[in-house]
């Protein structure tokens, strides 16, 4: 039997629902798994403006929540031996650095923290390249450190997924979206998940749209900027089909909480397993604490691949614990794992809000509610 009731259930639902009628998105899902069984999966408003209507079939851009499938992909192969967090990059990926420099010294477990230094470059503002794999590495094999590997933490938004993806290509000789599907997707029945869209696939995904700011207690310019140009990019085709595994997953929040609900079981999923407890428990320890991450700004706390909570930003619930692991994509989608709970939790929206306030918001009211419900 669940531990969340059905008149808890309903509760949830009615603040759901009221995230709707507000105009905080068009569309949105949730999805709750609790002790490996889904108790909540819901769907509501329209996958665009004018329509559709909102499905939990529907798929969205998951934009940074896609870093956590990239990284659990290449934690498996740390698992079979063909890696390790403390190889440096350039023992796999030779052209990535000249020998005897400070960037040939970066390690996996820097790039999978934050803190390899190549948090930002030219490759950030070309959105016209990113379907462009080789165009891609070969930018971010000309690139030079920001900052000395392994002192500063520095959120990598897009070279993450790049970085891990062609370490994963260059040890399992795969690329990076075929051994995520591989690997993570088809062994947990994620059949609404990828990282971008193959040829054989219909761009049927949800339509972005980015909200003006509703807090006028702060300033407008802060966070995500304009939110409407943000956004803009991935809404095309192009950047649907691309391989960004740090910004372009597609997929919906029931794949995305079963994901988190294996990861909370240790690794192990209705008699499926991705990972070995151990390596959980390892890939989810802090390795970089800040309260000015180099890139963004704000507090933070980096595992191997994962945001903890226990930050006054994580958006794991307004008390998050220090235990929770997740991550968040840019104002509009979240998902996290309590361990200790045994909860998976997935929010995923259509709207696009500035990010450390009012995203933020939503979704720990949301998260709240669980907390408060299972209590």
């Amino acid at each position: 039997m669940s531990r969340l009731s059905e008149p808890d259930c309903e509760r949830i639902a009615a603040l759901f629902d009221r995230h709707l009628e507000a105009g905080l998105h068009h569309g949105a899902q949730l999805a709750v798994y609790v002790d490996g069984e889904s108790v909540i999966d819901l769907a509501g408003g329209v996958a665009a403006p004018d329509g559709p209507v909102e499905t939990r079939e529907t798929r969205h851009v998951l934009f940074s929540s896609t870093k956590p499938y990239a990284a659990v992909t290449l934690h498996s192969l740390v698992e079979e031996g063909k890696i390790d967090y403390d190889d440096r990059v350039v023992e796999h990926w030779p052209e990535f650095a000249d020998e005897g420099t400070e960037k040939a010294g970066i390690t996996v477990r820097q790039v999978l923290s934050h803190t390899a230094g190549l948090n930002r470059g030219e490759i950030d503002d070309r959105p016209d390249l990113w379907g462009d794999w080789e165009a891609v590495i070969e930018k971010l094999e000309d690139m030079e450190p920001n900052f000395p590997p392994g002192e500063q933490p520095a959120y990598h938004a897009l070279t993450f997924g790049w970085l891990v993806g062609e370490l994963v290509r260059r040890v399992s000789g795969t690329p990076i979206e075929v051994a995520a599907r591989e690997r993570v997707f088809d062994p947990l029945g994620l059949d609404d998940t990828g990282i971008g869209l193959r040829d054989d696939e219909d761009d049927d995904v949800a339509t972005l749209v980015g909200f003006e700011p509703f807090d006028r207690c702060r300033d407008p310019g802060e966070g995500l900027g304009d939110n409407t140009e943000v956004a803009a990019p991935f809404n095309s085709e192009e950047i649907h089909r691309a391989v960004i595994p740090a910004a372009n997953g597609i997929g919906t929040a029931g794949d995305m909480a079963r994901f988190y609900a294996c990861l909370a079981n240790g690794g192990e999923l209705e008699g499926t397993r991705i990972l070995e407890s151990e390596t959980i428990k390892r890939m989810t320890q802090v390795q970089a604490e800040t309260e000015a991450d180099g890139t963004i700004g704000r507090e933070a706390r980096f595992a191997l691949g994962f945001w903890k909570g226990g930050t006054t930003v994580a958006p794991y619930g307004s008390l998050s614990p220090d235990h929770v692991f997740g991550h968040a994509g840019l104002g509009s989608s979240v998902g996290w794992a309590d361990p200790e709970a045994n909860i998976g939790f997935a929010y995923v929206t259509n709207g696009v809000r500035e990010g450390s306030y009012e995203h933020v918001a939503r979704v720990n009211a949301l998260a709240d509610a669980v907390r408060q419900a299972l209590r």
